[in-house]
């Protein structure tokens, strides 16, 4: 089938829902990869060594571009020195890690309300094309009215296998990501407990050979 033929089967509608559901694919797709390989980082550098030191943690930490040990990271020389809380720090160094996949849940959302609304406009070209027909002829060829319809209903179909799993890639992404907040959260105020313990351990080492 080429292009023409897909045109004048599906219609304008139908070829921008086809677009958009493979945008929204590779959006889900590229973010759920993304976020797989996030988490099973944090898990190798950070977790597994989260009993050591906070010295051996420390060192981790600035090896890694991980975002969520970098988050981890930047609370702790941020807030290190003293215990005010940490929860909008970590809402600020979250959004700014994890700019490109905030964008791309947004994205995804905005694709997930937009594809019924094309299929919408497709049914609605598809019964224009039916009556203009009707409405030119005064005997209508059967094979044009059926046509349109097919056009109206073609693209209401689309739109909803478009939206119905955008929508559930959307939510899949935004409970993990918000697990990924509570996991920041979390682990940064281990993290400041494993370094502030390890610097206490270092001053009274000094003291004792002072």
């Amino acid at each position: 089938m080429n292009l023409a033929s897909l045109y004048a089967s599906l219609g304008p509608a139908g070829v921008v829902i086809v677009a958009v559901g493979c945008a929204g694919l590779y959006l889900a797709l590229r973010n759920m990869f993304y976020l797989y390989f996030v988490w099973r980082d944090f898990k190798r550098d950070f977790l597994d060594i989260e009993h050591q030191e906070g010295r051996c943690l420390r060192d981790v930490c600035e090896r890694s571009d991980n975002p969520l040990i970098a988050i981890v990271r930047d609370v702790v020389k941020t807030h290190g020195g003293h215990s005010e809380d940490i929860r909008a720090e970590v809402a600020y160094l979250f959004h700014r890690n994890f700019e490109g996949v905030t964008k791309g849940l947004c994205w995804l959302r905005l694709i997930a309300v937009v594809s019924p609304l094309l299929g919408l406009l497709g049914t609605i070209l598809g019964m224009v094309t039916v009556f203009r027909t009707i409405a030119e002829h005064s005997a209508p060829d059967a094979a044009q009215l059926a046509a349109g319809i097919w056009e109206a209903l073609i693209t209401t179909i689309m739109g909803l296998c478009v939206a119905i799993p955008m929508l559930m890639f959307y939510y899949y992404l935004m409970l993990k990501f918000k697990g990924f907040h509570i996991e920041a959260v979390e682990h940064s105020y281990r993290a400041l407990e494993l370094c502030g313990g390890a610097r206490a351990r270092t001053e009274a080492g000094r003291a004792r050979h002072a």
